[in-house]
């Protein structure tokens, strides 16, 4: 038994009729009668009572198409899902990225995918730098947004844009945007920032940032998580150094003061991941990307 044969039962049950059957399911009229016979003689029962005049269904026939409808319209729906699933689609992806981009960046990104994938259901998640490969590699998340580049070979990354680094100081704090000389400005200032000790690239930027300036930060609190770090910042508890993409989100209490060095943000996937989904989102993702690069901070 095939789906064809069920479908040209249905089509038959519906009809009535073995001429106008044919020419809607775009075969002829004998090759119509030669599949409902096959059909009938594989299931050992009569489907239709056929006369010169009038093609009616027997009470087996009406059985099976109450119950076969439904289950070929379920089919159908099921094939279409699969074909979504396979071109990428349909089906779901979880994104890890980090706080800087959740202003910026990434709901523009959200945006576009909702418009291109509206079907493709989304997880987003900020683990910390410590976790995210191994996240990756245990399947747990999909794509990750990062300042680091990927270091492990089963990982690939590509740099989707570089922006400044900004020096983040209360609204009322005594120095402007104007009057700002060199990040030694606030060499006696207390910090707020991402722990130093860490070996990521990113804090490795940090490090080099102020090495450049020639002091060393006093370290008053430290945090992983920008927008915490921005709300401490806000309270003036200190001042901070963070990606200038922070300046997104609306901080009315916070002036953010760009410095000349850059940090980068990277897209970090599978190396040998061959989703259709991983496939159109980063395609998504390199469009808005270069949005942002044409438009810097």
């Amino acid at each position: 038994m095939e789906l064809k044969q069920i479908s040209y039962f249905l089509a038959l049950a519906e009809e009535l009729h073995f001429w106008h059957t044919a020419e809607k399911m775009f075969i002829t009229q004998s090759a119509l009668s030669r599949q409902i016979k096959a059909l009938e003689e594989e299931l050992g029962v009569q489907l239709f009572e056929r006369s010169k005049r009038k093609v009616q269904l027997t009470e087996a026939g009406l059985f099976l198409r109450d119950r076969w409808l439904p289950l070929l319209d379920e089919i159908s729906r099921l094939h279409r899902q699969a074909r979504k699933i396979h071109q990428g689609e349909q089906g779901s992806l979880t994104i890890g990225y980090p706080g800087s981009i959740a202003w910026g960046f990434l709901p523009e990104l959200i945006s576009s995918i909702a418009q291109a994938l509206p079907e493709l259901r989304v997880e987003l998640v900020e683990p910390t730098d410590i976790s995210f490969e191994q996240l990756l590699l245990s399947y747990q998340m999909d794509l990750a947004f990062r300042r680091d580049p990927a270091i492990n070979p089963a990982l690939q990354s590509i740099c989707l844009y570089s922006e400044p680094f900004s020096l983040v100081v209360p609204q009322g704090h005594w120095l402007t945007e104007e009057a700002f000389r060199g990040l030694q400005d606030v060499k006696d200032e207390r910090f707020i920032l991402s722990g130093l000790h860490h070996t990521t690239f990113y804090v490795s930027s940090l490090r080099q940032l102020f090495q450049e300036a020639h002091f060393s930060p006093n370290v008053y609190i430290e945090s992983d998580f920008g927008s915490m770090i921005l709300s401490l910042v806000a309270r003036g508890l200190g001042v901070t150094v963070l990606p200038s993409s922070y300046a997104y989100g609306i901080w009315p209490q916070l002036r953010f003061i760009k410095l000349p060095q850059q940090v980068s943000l990277y897209a970090v996937w599978r190396k040998e991941d061959s989703s259709s989904v991983i496939r159109n989102v980063i395609a998504q993702v390199l469009q808005v990307a270069k949005r942002f690069a044409a438009e810097p901070l």
